[in-house]
C-alpha cells in the first residue's frame, strides 16, 4: 500500500520439547547416546502482514513408567505411565509481534514491533520404574530368575553364584487362554541394600509400582524367619509403603529340603505361604493361581 508504512507480520512460535510414552520402548538406553535436544526457532514475520510459520515440536519417546524430575531440585514433574502420556519438558517461546499490532486510528503506519520470547531451557533427570503386577524379592541366589524363567518366556541369566541378575527382568505369566500378569525379577537384596549395598538402591524403585510382592526365601541357605526379617527391613528402610503391599511368602528349592521343618514354619507367617521347586516344577501351578487370586482381590478393591 502506498505510504502504508511497515507491514511486518507476527513471528512464529518456537518449537517445544515433548516427552511421550511409546509402548514399544522398554529402556532409557537411547539417552546414553543423545542427551541434548534443541527445537528450532519460529519463522520471522513477513511483509504484507504475513505471520511466520511456527516451528515443529520435537517428540522424544520414552518407555512407560518414566518418572521426570527437575535436575536441580529433584522435584517430580511428571509420571508417565500409559501409552500416549505426554509432558512438555521445555516450552517454545512466543513469537514476536509485528507492526500491525501497534496500529491505532491516529497512528496508522506504526514502526514499532516487539521481539519474541526465548524458549525454556531445562535440565531433567529421567528415571524408569518398571510396571509389573508382581515383584520378586529375595536374597542373591534365592531362585528368583529361575522362577521367572519357568513361569514365563523371559530368559534371564541364571547361575549358581550371587548377583547373577544385574538388571531387572520382566516376564508375562499366562494362566489358561485369557489370563496373564506381569512379573518382575530384581537383583538380590542384602543387608544395607537401602543404603546402596549390593545393587540395592539402583533397583528397589522398580518394585514401588508392583501390586503384589513375593518374598522368595531359600530355607537351605539359613533361617527362614531371619531372611524374611532382613528383606522386610530393607524394604521398609527404603519406603514404608512397600511393606504395606499385599504379599506372598514363597519357600524355594523344595527338592533340596532334608526335612519338613520349612513346611511347618510357613504356617506361622501372616501372609499366604507357598512351597515350590523350580527344578522339578512342584508347586508352580498353585503359585500362579494364588497370585492370580490376590490380583483379582486387589482389582475388586480398586473399583
Amino acid at each position: 500500500m502506498p505510504k502504508g508504512g511497515p507491514n511486518g507480520g507476527d513471528g512464529g512460535r518456537g518449537g517445544s520439547i515433548i516427552l511421550e510414552v511409546d509402548p514399544h520402548l522398554h529402556t532409557l538406553i537411547d539417552f546414553k547416546y543423545k542427551k541434548h535436544y534443541t527445537a528450532e526457532h519460529g519463522q520471522h514475520g513477513l511483509g504484507k502482514n504475513q505471520n511466520g510459520r511456527d516451528a515443529a515440536d520435537i517428540i522424544v519417546r520414552v518407555p512407560a513408567g518414566t518418572v521426570v524430575k527437575d535436575a536441580e531440585s529433584e522435584e517430580i514433574l511428571a509420571d508417565l505411565i500409559k501409552p500416549g502420556d505426554k509432558f512438555i519438558a521445555a516450552r517454545g517461546g512466543r513469537g514476536g509481534r509485528g507492526n500491525a499490532h501497534f496500529a491505532t486510528p491516529t497512528h496508522q503506519a506504526p514502526r514499532e514491533w516487539e521481539v519474541g520470547e526465548s524458549g525454556e531451557e531445562r535440565k531433567l533427570i529421567l528415571e524408569l520404574k518398571l510396571l509389573a503386577d508382581v515383584g520378586l524379592v529375595g536374597q542373591p541366589n534365592a531362585g528368583k530368575s529361575t522362577l521367572l524363567s519357568k513361569l514365563s518366556a523371559a530368559r534371564p541369566k541364571i547361575a549358581d553364584y550371587p548377583f547373577t541378575t544385574l538388571q531387572p527382568n520382566l516376564g508375562i505369566v499366562r494362566i489358561g487362554e485369557y489370563k496373564s500378569f506381569v512379573m518382575a525379577d530384581i537383583p538380590g537384596l542384602i543387608e544395607g541394600a537401602h543404603q546402596g549395598k549390593g545393587l540395592g538402591t539402583q533397583f528397589l524403585r522398580h518394585i514401588e509400582r508392583t501390586r503384589i510382592i513375593c518374598y522368595l526365601i531359600d530355607p537351605t541357605a539359613g533361617s527362614v524367619k531371619g531372611t524374611y526379617k532382613i528383606l522386610t527391613s530393607e524394604l521398609k528402610s527404603y519406603s514404608e509403603e512397600l511393606v504395606k503391599k499385599p504379599s506372598l511368602i514363597v519357600l524355594t528349592k523344595k527338592d533340596k529340603w532334608e526335612e519338613d521343618y520349612p513346611s511347618q514354619l510357613g504356617k506361622s507367617f501372616k501372609y499366604p505361604c507357598n512351597e515350590i521347586s523350580a527344578l522339578d516344577g512342584s508347586g508352580l501351578e498353585e503359585l500362579k493361581w494364588r497370585i492370580w487370586e490376590q490380583l483379582e482381590i486387589i482389582a475388586r478393591q480398586d473399583k
